[in-house]
């Protein structure tokens, strides 16, 4: 069964954030850490990973990701400290 995940990237603790989905978090984590898309989190320098789930549809993905956008900033930054109160960058477990 193939995944899918909704992530959050931070510039720093209580920075810039970025919310994406992809089929393959390790890899577009690389994209992101190593600059490799032009775009916004290359601009602001958001690499480092600090919350992330994971679903079994692109359909599920897509849907927690615009709920997360439309969410509050303070909603964000709860539910990452919730989850990673240390704001570890969780792709160096890869």
């Amino acid at each position: 069964m193939k995944s899918y995940f909704v992530y959050v990237l931070a510039s720093a603790r209580n920075g810039t954030l970025y919310i994406g989905v992809t089929n393959n978090l390790e890899r577009r984590m690389y994209e992101h850490s190593h600059h490799l898309q032009p775009g916004f989190t290359d601009t602001y320098n958001v690499t480092r990973l600090v919350y992330f789930e994971e679903t079994s549809s692109v359909e599920a993905a897509i849907a927690r990701e615009k709920q997360l956008k439309n969410w509050r900033r303070a909603w964000k930054l709860e539910l990452i400290e919730k989850e990673n109160p240390e704001w570890r960058d969780l792709a160096d477990d890869f």
